[in-house]
C-alpha cells in the first residue's frame, strides 16, 4: 500500500512538473540581439539634443531620414530572420518604425509594441499607444490616447484630429499616456513657446 501511494505521489509530481515546464521555459529571460540594441542606441542618438531649428535645416533633415530608412531595413531583416527574442528587443524595433513614414511603418511598429508587451515589457504600453495614434493620424482619422503633437504653420501646435471622448483618462493612466488635462497644459505650453522656435 506504502508503494502504491508513493508511486502514484511521484507519477502526479512527474506530470505535474512535466504540465508545468512550458510556463517556467516561458519566463525564463531571454538574451537581447546585440545588433537591435545597437540600432536602437543610434536611433535615440539622432534625437537626442535636437533643436528646433534643426527641422528646418534640409541637409539635417534629409540626412536623418536617409539613416532612418537604413536602420528600418536592418531592423526589418533581423525581424523576418526571427533573430529579435526579448521584450527588449521588440520595444527598440518599435522605435525604429515608430521613426518611419508610412501608415505601415507606423502599424508595424504598434504590432511590434505588442509584442515587446506580451514578451514582459511593461514601459512598452506608452510605445503601443503612440504608434496607434501616428498611425491613425497617417491614414486621415483622429488619434485616441493624445501622444501625438504636431506644428501646423498656419495655426501652430496641434493635436488635432483628435478624438478626445472615446479612450478615458483611467485607460490613458494604464498604458502610460498623461491625462487629458496634463495633454492641454502641454500644448498651451508649446504654443506659449511655439514663436520663438519658428
Amino acid at each position: 500500500m506504502k508503494n502504491c501511494r508513493t508511486t502514484l505521489t511521484t507519477t502526479l509530481l512527474g506530470i505535474g512538473l512535466a504540465l508545468s515546464a512550458p510556463a517556467v521555459a516561458q519566463n525564463i529571460a531571454q538574451d537581447d540581439n546585440a545588433d537591435m540594441q545597437m540600432l536602437f542606441k543610434a536611433d535615440q542618438a539622432v534625437r537626442s539634443g535636437i533643436r528646433p531649428e534643426q527641422f528646418t535645416d534640409r541637409a539635417f533633415v534629409t540626412k536623418m531620414i536617409a539613416e532612418d530608412q537604413e536602420r528600418r531595413l536592418k531592423v526589418r531583416k533581423l525581424l523576418d530572420s526571427g533573430a529579435l527574442r526579448s521584450g527588449d528587443d521588440y520595444y527598440a524595433a518599435a522605435y525604429v518604425f515608430q521613426h518611419g513614414s508610412t501608415a505601415d511603418d507606423y502599424l508595424l511598429a504598434h504590432s511590434l509594441a505588442l509584442a515587446a508587451v506580451a514578451n514582459g515589457k511593461k514601459d512598452a504600453t506608452w510605445i503601443a499607444a503612440a504608434t496607434l495614434d501616428r498611425y491613425l493620424q497617417k491614414i486621415g482619422q483622429k488619434q485616441i490616447y493624445g501622444t501625438q503633437f504636431i506644428s501646423v504653420k498656419a495655426t501652430g501646435p496641434t493635436m488635432e484630429p483628435y478624438d478626445r471622448t472615446l479612450v478615458p483618462d483611467g485607460l490613458r493612466k494604464v498604458l502610460g499616456v498623461p491625462e487629458r488635462k496634463l495633454q492641454d497644459e502641454r500644448l498651451e505650453k508649446m504654443k506659449i513657446t511655439a514663436p520663438a522656435t519658428r
